[in-house]
Order: C-alpha cells, then sequence, then structure tokens
C-alpha cells in the first residue's frame, strides 16, 4: 500500500466529524440565540456524525466484510457481521438523538461511547500488542470513536444547563 492510499484510508473516518463540524458552523451563523446555535450542532452531530457515520459502518461491514477486515488488519471472522449490527444499533440511536432531550441525548452518547471507547482500547491493545497499523485500526478511526459520543454527551449537557439556567426576569 503506498503512503497516500494509507492515508486516505486512515484518514477516511474523519469524514464523519468534519462534515456535521462545517455543516453545523455555517448553519448555526443563522441562529437568533444561543439555544437555536446548541440545537442546530446536536442535529448535525447526532444524524451527520452519530447515525449517518454508524450507517455506514453498518453498510461497509455487511456489503464489503473483506475490504473491512483488511482496513482494521484483521482475517475475515462473524465477528465482523457483529460489529455491523452494533454499528447499525447506534445509528438508529444517533437518528433518534436529533429530536431527543437533553438527557436522552446523553444516555445515547454515553450508550455509544461503551461501544466506541472500547473498540478505541481495543484498537490501541492490537496496535501495541500486535504491531497493528493498519489504516482502520490506527489514525481516524480513533480520533472518531473518541470524538463521537464525547461531542455528543458534552452538547447535552450544555444543552441541559441551558434549559435549567434562570433566566432574566423583564422589567
Amino acid at each position: 500500500m503506498d503512503n497516500f492510499s494509507y492515508l486516505a484510508q486512515s484518514a477516511f473516518p474523519l469524514v464523519w466529524v468534519v462534515v456535521p463540524a462545517a455543516g453545523a458552523a455555517i448553519r448555526a451563523r443563522h441562529a437568533t440565540s444561543s439555544e437555536e446555535r446548541l440545537e442546530i450542532w446536536q442535529r448535525w452531530w447526532a444524524i451527520g456524525a452519530f447515525g449517518c457515520g454508524s450507517l455506514w459502518m453498518t453498510v461497509a461491514f455487511l456489503a464489503f466484510p473483506d475490504v473491512m477486515a483488511t482496513a482494521i488488519g484483521f482475517e475475515r471472522t462473524p465477528f465482523l457481521f457483529e460489529i455491523a449490527f452494533a454499528n447499525l444499533g447506534m445509528a438508529i440511536l444517533g437518528f433518534r438523538a436529533a429530536s431527543a432531550s437533553a438527557r436522552e441525548r446523553i444516555t445515547i452518547g454515553i450508550g455509544g461511547g461503551m461501544f466506541l471507547w472500547g473498540a478505541v482500547v481495543g484498537h490501541v491493545y492490537q496496535w501495541f500488542a500486535n504491531g497493528d497499523h493498519a489504516p482502520g485500526n490506527t489514525g481516524g478511526v480513533l480520533v472518531t470513536d473518541i470524538l463521537i459520543p464525547a461531542v455528543m454527551i458534552a452538547l447535552a449537557v450544555r444543552s441541559r444547563r441551558l434549559a435549567n439556567a434562570p433566566r432574566p426576569v423583564a422589567a
């Protein structure tokens, strides 16, 4: 694998954080309040990063299991089928989070985080214990697996705090 191909494959998962962040930033420029801006960010993140990113992984693991096995540095096993359906569950949760309450978004972020942060531990272990430097094991996947649930949780916590903050009384 040449350097450009490796870099492209390693960086591809970053699409699922860059596109929603850019979309939210562009759309939020027209928001009239911090609450509206925060809601825009939460919806873009829920649908783009969590929902579409997880749905993409579902399709990739089901339709191209050999390609995905190579990308993560593993042999093809039934585990790939399990990864696909774990991602399908997260995709459904991500799409649900688009219209969820802040409390539910926190729960969705934590639930997704348990799977994705566990995957990060597995990727790092494979990296150091077995020298697995496959593009789907190191690089962009580590960033997205950490950031997607963490940002979902952070945005939802901020939303919950804004909703519970005392409002100034008009005189």
